[in-house]
């Protein structure tokens, strides 16, 4: 995916007016004092709170649970109505980035108000996770990394690592929530792909954006939309003819097996391959783009997405 194209989606127009204001407000921002609780941690913790911004609900999701009671995290797009492509920040999410500890973001290109809003409040002692970053993806790699399970695990150890850089005497603690996590509370998202992966590897699926790739590579199943299709629609640019006609032909001799579309990204063209796989008999699942519904915990979103796509592909295989 172009990540730079991506990004002009966001309406970042008037990130830099943002930017500067958030700036005057904030002024030469220092390192703010560790939050506190009432509550105190496992056995030698303390009372800390690591005050955490994520730009992204599904990372919050994430930093909220392995951060527990010694973390305070505001994710700022976390409206499961709004379309991170075309989010545009606003000086109260600057001022929630300036005073944070511990800043996530995406990276790749998704979410590029994120950062220059961090550099435009300076801070040498506050930790920057960057997604993108961490998962090896360059600008121009696909930005949906939250799709990608391998890079949602490497994503889980980072964070845990600085929680404790962060907060060391709570280490322990974070140590505890991460191995829980883990072993219990993504028993079932993990279980899923797992089964999923042994279970119809190789299927030919059909998607409407390249959000789906990360998790078809994660499932080992097949992707047969063309690439440069996923990627038009992802970037909101119009696809091209040729390849609207290899998906119509793919749907209309069944080459695929399921359909996987982004609700939270339907254009006209994607609700119509929609409902031309439904009338041909091709079973369609959905997924959205940030955690659905509001409130939503990011392994039940993507627990709940994972049974969809597994029961599709088990209408549609037989197996």
């Amino acid at each position: 995916m172009a990540g730079q194209v991506f990004g002009m989606r966001r309406g970042v127009a008037g990130v830099g007016v943002v930017v500067a204001a958030v700036a005057a407000l904030a002024g030469c921002a220092t390192t703010p004092p560790a939050q506190t609780g009432g509550v105190g941690g496992a056995a030698g913790g303390s009372n800390t709170k690591v005050a955490v911004v994520a730009a992204e609900n599904f990372w919050g999701s994430l930093a909220t649970q392995l951060g527990g009671e010694h973390a305070t995290v505001t994710s700022v797009i976390d409206n499961p109505d709004a379309d991170p492509h075309d989010y545009e920040p606003t000086p109260a999410d600057g001022r929630t980035i300036a005073s944070a500890q511990y800043a996530i973001v995406n990276g790749i290109g998704y979410d590029p108000w994120a950062p220059k809003m961090i550099d435009a409040n300076p801070n040498p002692q506050r930790k920057v996770l960057n997604v993108g970053d961490l998962a090896g993806v360059k600008d121009g790699g696909n930005p949906h990394r939250w799709y990608s399970p391998e890079d949602v695990h490497k994503v889980i150890e980072q964070i845990t690592a600085d929680y404790k850089t962060i907060d060391p005497a709570d280490a322990a603690y974070f140590d505890q929530r991460k191995q829980t996590f883990e072993t219990q509370t993504l028993a079932r998202y993990d279980q899923l792909i797992a089964d999923i992966k042994a279970k119809y590897a190789g299927t030919p699926i059909g998607a409407s954006e390249s959000i789906v790739t990360p998790l078809a590579e994660g499932l080992g199943l097949t992707m047969a939309t063309p690439e440069s299709f996923l990627d038009a629609i992802s970037e909101g640019s119009d696809p091209t003819a040729a390849d609207k006609a290899t998906i119509d032909n793919q749907i209309r001799g069944k080459q695929i097996k399921i359909y996987v579309y982004n609700s939270q990204n339907s254009t006209p063209d994607v609700q119509r391959q929609a409902d031309e796989a439904k009338a041909a008999g091709i079973p369609v699942a959905l997924v959205t783009e940030t955690l659905t519904p509001a409130g939503a915990t990011f392994q039940d979103w993507q627990v709940t997405q994972l049974e969809g796509i597994e029961h599709a592909l088990a209408q549609a295989t037989g197996k």
